[in-house]
């Protein structure tokens, strides 16, 4: 058997076992912001855009309130949050 192969290398080795499956990225329940919340936010920002808000900052601040209020924060807290 010098330099030939035997049936039993010659055929395919067995394929590995497979990895187990990542978990799936779970998708991101819509938690939408009830009549109160969004009321609150409004009123928050008519307050910030007084300030001298610029609009690129307004729409910043805007985005970080509203994802900390879906979790549930207050108005007051996701502020103190942000700050």
């Amino acid at each position: 058997m010098e330099g030939k192969y035997s049936e039993e290398t010659a055929t395919a080795p067995a394929p590995a076992p497979e990895p187990a499956p990542e978990p799936a990225k779970k998708k991101r329940e819509g938690v939408k912001m009830t009549d109160k919340q969004k009321a609150d936010l409004k009123r928050f920002m008519d307050k910030k855009k007084k300030d001298g808000m610029s609009p690129s900052d307004m729409k910043s601040v805007r985005m970080k309130m509203m994802g900390r209020m879906r979790k549930g924060m207050s108005v007051n807290k996701a502020a103190k949050d942000i700050a």
